[in-house]
């Protein structure tokens, strides 16, 4: 599965399943670009690829503040000579709590990353990619969109908005010949699952995984991938759960 030539942006791709992706995009012959808030992770990651002989880079990227959101698709549009081939939304952010307790302050900023954050870049990156009538989106929400999710209810509005617009600017974009498509992680081994603190709570989802166990990051950049490449070149406006069997459905 080779992605030769292609400039990729990761957004989130400082850790977890984001830095998972940028490292096999770019191993598979892509020039990424990831963009995130965490500068010291996005260098680490940035080494990593150059010690794989791989073609990495960071520039800084807060999904909360559109400003930043627009000069990190500049910065990469110039970087690129205005050729982005793909786009992965995979950045994320949550904090697992019940509903009744939470502060709305958290509602804005799981929105913002979450739906919004993602929902602009891809503006300012598509507009190109319709230039050239051609690209890949993937957008990464979370099987609490498609099902719900206990302590995550904002959470999984804002993934559930983003299955929605995946499908719908699917549409849009199929007459440019432009992929969107969307992965639906369920409960994975990242920074961000093992920071949450409710631990009877992480372990109750671990135990209700068919497969008794959280996924890899490596397993949903797997998935990732396969939209990115010419195996999935007839896919669009589909959502793929990549959850171990978790929210199974006939």
């Amino acid at each position: 599965m080779r992605l030769d030539g292609k400039t990729i942006i990761v957004t989130g791709g400082a850790s977890g399943m984001g830095r998972a992706t940028a490292l096999m995009a770019a191993a598979a012959g892509a020039r990424v670009v990831i963009g995130d808030v965490n500068e010291e992770g996005g260098r680490k990651v940035v080494e990593e690829g150059k010690a794989a002989e791989a073609s990495i880079d960071f520039v800084k990227l807060d999904l909360v503040d559109s400003a930043s959101v627009d000069a990190f698709a500049d910065a990469v549009h110039s970087r690129a000579g205005g050729a982005v081939g793909a786009l992965v939304n995979a950045a994320g952010w949550d904090r697992i709590q019940n509903f009744v307790d939470n502060d709305p302050s958290v509602w804005d900023r799981v929105i913002a990353i979450n739906l919004m954050g993602g929902i602009r870049l891809t503006q300012k990156v598509v507009a190109r990619m319709v230039e050239n009538r051609s690209g890949k989106i993937v957008n990464v929400a979370s099987d609490a969109g498609r099902v719900g999710s206990s302590g995550e209810a904002v959470y999984a509005a804002a993934k559930g908005g983003m299955i929605a617009f995946t499908k719908s600017l699917a549409r849009e974009l199929a007459r440019y010949r432009i992929n969107v498509n969307v992965v639906c992680p369920g409960p994975t081994d990242t920074p961000l699952f093992h920071q949450q603190p409710d631990e009877k709570r992480k372990d109750a989802l671990v135990r209700a995984i068919p497969f008794r166990r959280l996924g890899k990051p490596e397993e949903m950049a797997d998935a990732i991938m396969f939209f990115l490449s010419h195996h999935s070149d007839y896919i669009t406006g589909q959502t793929l759960s990549v959850s171990g069997g978790l929210t199974m459905s006939g």
